[in-house]
């Protein structure tokens, strides 16, 4: 699915390329100042205390969530004065890209590195002998690892078109949504390996995401039925 929005929607367009490893960059950069903050963290600790180094990881995540999201802030920021750039140089005064096309561009480049990390992370646990699930565990795990995923990168596009249509019309209500959603999601992975409890719920708010981004990037129901129906 990420590689199909790849190629029918950004691979022909060189400004939405350029537009998208950006935000795959900033994501990138979010993740590896995350995972050095994290690891001091870890190395400055005891690490024979299970209890405090299961809270270490959970506050790794919450404060990756957190640093995601600001560096998404960021890239907003940059990407508005590029859009000033691009309207000055312009003939016609008017921007080659709208603000909502950049939204999605750039959520589907945090989308794509967000997979592409997970998706190295699994290719190292396979590496080598095994069986999966010999001890007892779910021998479902790299299915449901590649389920959660795509939903996350679905998610990051989404919650990009929602982040910057609220920095754009300042409504910090719809900002601080995208943030707890993605607190929601990160969260409801420590329910694993019940992974009920985190494909489920992550599944569920990736849809009401789907619907809200539609909503607001002018989508309606009448349109819908028009697409489904092919009319």
């Amino acid at each position: 699915p990420a590689l199909g929005l790849f190629l029918f929607t950004i691979a022909r367009d060189p400004l939405r390329i350029i537009i998208l490893i950006a935000g795959a960059f900033f994501w990138l950069v979010s993740l590896l100042l995350s995972s050095l903050i994290w690891f001091i963290a870890v190395k400055a600790s005891d690490p024979r205390d299970q209890p405090l180094q299961k809270g270490l990881l959970i506050f790794g995540v919450m404060f990756s969530v957190l640093l995601q999201e600001a560096f998404r802030f960021l890239y907003y920021k940059l990407l508005r004065k590029a859009i000033e750039g691009l309207v000055a140089l312009s003939e016609d005064g008017c921007s080659p890209i709208s603000i909502q096309q950049m939204a999605y561009v750039a959520g589907v480049g945090f989308g794509l590195m967000s997979g592409a990390f997970s998706m190295i992370n699994l290719l190292a646990d396979a590496l080598g002998p095994g069986t999966v699930g010999i001890h007892g565990d779910s021998q479902l795990y790299f299915l449901t690892s590649a389920f959660m995923t795509t939903v996350l990168i679905f998610l990051h596009t989404f919650w990009g078109i929602l982040f910057f249509h609220g920095c754009e019309h300042r409504r910090w209500w719809e900002i601080t949504a995208v943030v707890v959603m993605h607190l929601a999601v990160s969260g409801s992975t420590f329910c694993n390996p019940l992974y009920v409890g985190s494909l489920v719920p992550s599944y569920l708010l990736m849809a009401a995401a789907a619907a809200w981004a539609y909503l607001l990037s002018g989508g309606s129901a009448q349109n819908l039925r028009r697409f489904l129906l092919c009319k």
